[in-house]
């Protein structure tokens, strides 16, 4: 399953150069993988009682940009999940301007539970969630 999500670049996005400042990818990266859950039919919100989990934190991030991207552009972000470890995923991300790349990037995360004490504690994906996923 591959998710897209646009966004139309805005004056507040971009650096004095008018061109978008970098945390903002990362941020827009978040609404794709929001966008990916919502689409497999979770909400990270409503995960945390459903799954019974802490979350899914962030624990690697890595973006190369390949070009930039100005005021006004339709970033179109593609995201998806490119593997699965026992606690972890690994979601890839592709943004385009058009059919200009302008990054590639990805992030692992991890199933966050509790350990029998009570503590967060990296917890085996379910095999239902990954199931969500895989049309």
């Amino acid at each position: 399953m591959k998710s897209q999500l646009e966004v139309r670049v805005v004056w507040g996005d971009c650096d004095e150069q008018g061109i978008v400042f970098y945390p903002n990818y990362f941020y827009w990266m978040d609404s794709a993988f929001q966008s990916l859950l919502r689409e497999a039919g979770y909400c990270l919100g409503e995960m945390r009682t459903r799954c019974d989990i802490v979350g899914i934190p962030i624990v690697e991030a890595n973006a190369r940009f390949l070009n930039s991207v100005t005021h006004e552009e339709i970033l179109r972000i593609g995201a998806e999940i490119g593997h699965w470890g026992n606690t972890s995923l690994r979601i890839e991300y592709e943004g385009f301007c058009g059919d200009r790349p302008i990054f590639e990037a990805f992030e692992t995360r991890v199933w966050l539970g509790r350990s029998k004490d009570g503590r967060p504690a990296a917890a085996r994906v379910p095999a239902s969630f990954k199931q969500a996923f895989a049309t």
